[in-house]
């Protein structure tokens, strides 16, 4: 499938700004599994950006903006080819992927929780139940992710940007970032490596091609048992040729869309939307 997503961001404020320094996380970038044909990103007030690729291999754009402004805009663009990517189970016991796991830094610093991942205990007792059921990690990975997901309602509005995944679990309520953060502790808690993805998702399994559609930045899981495999909680489903990826992590904190600093009013209003039309 292809896909053009044009994300538009940004901030308003109360009064006049003098400078902001900021970082964008929005470009996706080509991998095995998707080809970015053309990207750009806009910024008004007009700036230079300096682009660089991150630890976690994400794309950023860095930019200040020094001259005094009341609004800050953001514009990413991106035309991608996308195709599907099944779960392949490897067949790996759960000592392998524990000797695997404990010889790379990429696998290593996957284990660890961090504030928003840290698992409640009925949460990590359901992982442990699920991993004792199964002789291979990979298929006990996607069991606790589907057992996870299956748990959650999604509901927009229940939890905020800073919310962890505990706090979602209390409620049984959240978005695809709280569902996504709840999974990686159950993955981790059994000693599962699992990263944070973000992306987008085109809202539609039977998109009309050259119709515009009102999406928005997604989150679902990696993890690693042989080789890195993907799922999306939140929906239940494997990652198809309607996920775009744009950053991975430990947790959303290494890669939201947009972080930055300012100096001026205390209080800022953010903007978001996401259009998502499939090309072909």
């Amino acid at each position: 499938m292809r896909l053009r997503i044009e994300h538009a961001t940004g901030f308003t404020y109360p009064g006049d700004v003098g400078a902001s320094y900021n970082e964008a996380r929005m470009l996706p970038g080509s991998t095995d599994a998707q080809f970015v044909l053309s990207s750009q990103f806009d910024i008004e007030p007009s700036t230079s950006v300096n682009y660089y690729t991150d630890y976690f291999g994400t794309r950023v754009a860095s930019f200040d903006v020094l001259a005094g402004h009341h609004a800050l805009d953001l514009t990413a663009r991106s035309l991608v080819e996308v195709r599907p990517r099944p779960v392949e189970f490897t067949e790996i016991t759960w000592d392998r992927l524990r000797r695997e796991a404990g010889r790379a830094v990429s696998t290593v610093e996957m284990l660890g929780q961090s504030d928003r991942t840290e698992p409640p205990a009925e949460v990590a007792e359901i992982a442990r139940s699920i991993a004792a059921q199964h002789d291979d990690p990979g298929r006990a990975a996607i069991a606790i992710a589907s057992a996870i997901g299956d748990a959650m309602e999604y509901m927009p509005g229940v939890t905020g940007v800073h919310s962890t995944g505990a706090e979602a679990w209390a409620e049984r309520k959240g978005v695809c970032q709280d569902i996504t953060h709840i999974t990686l502790g159950a993955l981790r808690e059994v000693g599962i490596p699992a990263r944070y993805v973000s992306g987008y998702l085109h809202p539609s399994p039977h998109a009309e091609v050259g119709v515009p559609v009102k999406g928005e930045s997604h989150a679902w899981v990696e993890w690693f048992s042989g080789d890195w495999e993907g799922f999306d909680p939140t929906n239940r489903i494997e990652i198809g040729d309607r996920h775009v990826l744009v950053g991975r992590g430990r947790d959303y904190n290494d890669v939201p869309p947009l972080r930055g600093v300012y100096a001026g009013p205390h209080k800022s209003e953010l903007h978001v939307q996401v259009m998502i039309t499939r090309e072909a």
